[in-house]
């Protein structure tokens, strides 16, 4: 494919300020796909900042029980993976079902491989014209932005095929928390296959920066090795075990996503800009003027997300928790409803 630009990533409000002006309070973010309700965590130990963080057994074990998976290491998000297994691999042919979440795209490029953007009808076309070069295919599930779905059934049929001539398969399941079905987590320990789970979208704590990845021993064991030691923050694992541990809170923040999702599709339909896409943390409404609504919203101080690719334009919405419902909802029917070229 064409070489990619360095992506833009939403929640990003300091550069819709610089853009559009106001202070951040004036502001609605639902440009990225984290929950606005954060697990209420207490007071971190002061120990916690003292000790260096080796790899907490308590971590593991609450990460091992959460994703009913006991193939798994932390990592520093799941970006810290989707940054690393490019490096572990001699340059070959990697496909990203897409539209999908670009820093696939920008990692591997910049690792010296050959991608290519294609579609999941393509996928068995290109695993057979691949199969010589151990191929790597990368499929985002559910997708964001798009939040098209694959089953397990059809990811473990490419997996199959991939395998089969030494390549890849990697799951980016950054927003499957909500969606389990078609989780690729209970067969984990296959050989090439990868699966990538954050911890921050669901749990609404993007600041800590934890996620795992989920693979055959051996090669969890190398990521293991290049990633050195004290990889994860002391606070970010005494965090993750207590959220990751606590079921009673996790059911109700899936109630409190749905209630949100449900909410999301009536509004954005009602306005004109119903969803071809939905997930409970992200939103996916086509639109071939996205640019510009884009900036209509913007200069309300609505801040979502642009793609504006040539075979895929449209907007991203995140959740957007309740007590900013009532003005979301009356700043983009003013958006909608100005004329005025942006």
């Amino acid at each position: 494919m064409d070489a990619v630009n360095q992506p833009r990533h939403g929640g990003d409000l300091l550069r819709a300020i610089s853009a559009y002006g106001g202070d951040l309070a004036d502001w609605i973010d639902c440009s990225s796909g984290i929950a606005p309700w954060a697990y209420p965590l207490p007071a971190v130990p002061g120990h916690i900042w003292q000790r260096l963080p080796d790899q907490d057994q308590a971590l593991l074990i609450a990460a091992q029980d959460y994703y009913g998976c006991n193939q798994l290491l932390a990592l520093a998000g799941s970006q810290a993976g989707i940054a690393l297994l490019p490096k572990l691999r001699p340059a070959c042919q990697v496909a990203i079902i897409s539209p999908s979440y670009a820093e696939h795209h920008w990692q591997w490029q910049q690792a010296g491989h050959q991608t290519s953007a294609i579609s999941s009808e393509q996928v068995d076309k290109w695993c057979m014209a691949n199969k010589a070069h151990h191929p790597v295919l990368i499929v985002v599930n559910p997708n964001n932005p798009s939040a098209q779905q694959i089953s397990a059934e059809t990811l473990l049929a490419w997996h199959t095929k991939l395998a089969e001539h030494g390549g890849w398969l990697i799951v980016d399941e950054a927003f499957a928390d909500c969606a389990p079905a078609a989780s690729l987590l209970p067969h984990a320990g296959k050989t090439g296959l990868i699966i990538l789970r954050s911890v921050g979208k669901f749990f609404g704590l993007a600041g800590i920066r934890l996620g795992f990845i989920a693979c055959e021993k051996q090669l969890l064991d190398k990521i293991k090795r290049a990633l050195g030691p004290w990889h994860i923050s002391g606070p970010a694992q005494w965090a993750g075990q207590i959220a990751l541990s606590d079921k009673a809170w996790q059911s109700a923040q899936q109630q409190r996503l749905l209630a949100n999702q449900r909410w999301m599709i009536a509004t954005l339909s009602e306005a004109g800009l119903p969803p071809g896409g939905s997930l409970p943390l992200l939103h996916w409404s086509p639109a071939s003027n996205a640019k510009t609504l884009h900036g209509k919203l913007a200069k309300q101080k609505i801040w979502c997300r642009l793609f504006d690719q040539t075979n895929h334009q449209g907007l991203r919405f995140g959740p957007v928790a309740e007590h900013q419902q009532a003005q979301f909802k009356t700043r983009l029917m003013a958006a909608l409803n100005d004329k005025d070229a942006i």
